[in-house]
């Protein structure tokens, strides 16, 4: 396979403000069906998303494909109910159907040596951390994995024993959720017991016409002749520019210990959690004439707050 040099040419785009903040376009994007046994009492019970990891030689950005999806959704039938209500009726209905989707957005700095997540509770909240080191031994283990040759190494990283398939051919130094520093993008990975899997579902480089440049203004749909729609239940952020990665502009910088607190306020009332989130913007609290606000629960954005779901097993454990 010919070697993706040019795909490590910088380009960045200055016309998109991001209050200040670089962004920079994709070059390539790959496709992964993720796996995890969260509960091992019932191993049958596997959880499964579609993901997708877009690349820049400066920046990559692991996020739900299903969570994109729904949000799409929602908006199309937010749309469209409002545009068929007379009056002042305000009765609107979301059915979307399937698992909830992670609202989780991994973003990797690779020259600055660090990794920030994106959370979104009501608010986008930023957690910012070292991009990890993982002690990679690379074997001389081969396999072709679509086309792709790709070559094997292993590491014990966040509590689990993984094996992961790298492609040098590609040269992106990054993978799937927080795996990173092998000479080649992370194809597939999986851990030894086969409890976390990342599967390759294919890959492609993205064309400079694809790219669309304009953001997205406003966290709202605008119906012709009906009153504006604020939707308090989705993070908009993830349907911008498809292929311009930035850092999300309002977003709350904050510690992995004060976000548990806030995931936790949540848990014990939501409809306070969003009243408090909500309070000082200029989204009106108690509606009004001009404005029609949808709200959801946020925990309706996190997987593992299903009612019944049971995680024993969390993607990272304990470090040995």
């Amino acid at each position: 396979m010919k070697k993706l040099s040019y795909l490590l040419i910088p380009l960045f785009l200055t016309s998109f403000d991001m209050n200040a903040q670089e962004s920079y376009m994709a070059r390539a994007k790959i496709n992964y069906i993720f796996s995890h046994i969260r509960d091992t009492t019932n191993r049958q019970n596997i959880y499964t998303e579609n993901m997708v990891l877009l690349l820049s030689p400066e920046l990559s950005v692991y996020k739900s494909l299903d969570k994109e999806k729904q949000n799409a959704l929602i908006k199309k039938q937010v749309a469209e109910q409002v545009s068929n209500q007379t009056g002042s009726a305000t009765n609107i209905k979301i059915n979307i159907g399937g698992n909830p989707a992670s609202s989780t957005v991994y973003y990797q700095f690779a020259n600055q040596k660090k990794l920030i997540r994106k959370e979104y509770l009501v608010n986008n909240y930023l957690i910012e951390e070292p991009l990890p080191v993982i002690p990679w031994n690379i074997t001389n283990d081969t396999l072709t994995i679509s086309g792709l040759k790709c070559q094997k190494a292993t590491a014990a990283f966040k509590g689990r024993n993984y094996e992961a398939w790298f492609c040098q051919d590609i040269p992106f130094f990054s993978g799937p959720w927080k795996l990173n520093g092998l000479p080649g993008l992370i194809i597939q990975a999986s851990d030894t017991k086969g409890e976390v899997i990342f599967k390759f579902n294919g890959f492609e480089e993205i064309k400079l016409s694809e790219v669309q440049t304009t953001p997205v203004q406003a966290e709202e749909i605008p119906a012709p002749g009906q009153p504006k729609v604020i939707i308090t239940g989705i993070d908009v952020a993830d349907s911008g520019p498809e292929y311009l990665l930035a850092l999300p502009s309002k977003a709350i910088p904050t510690k992995e210990k004060e976000f548990l607190k806030l995931k936790e306020a949540m848990r014990k009332d939501p409809q306070g959690f969003v009243q408090s989130a909500l309070a000082g913007s200029n989204i009106p609290m108690n509606g009004a004439p001009s404005n029609l606000r949808v709200k959801q629960n946020p925990a309706s954005s996190d997987p593992s707050a299903k009612k019944g779901s049971v995680i024993n097993n969390p993607i990272e454990l304990s470090e040995k």
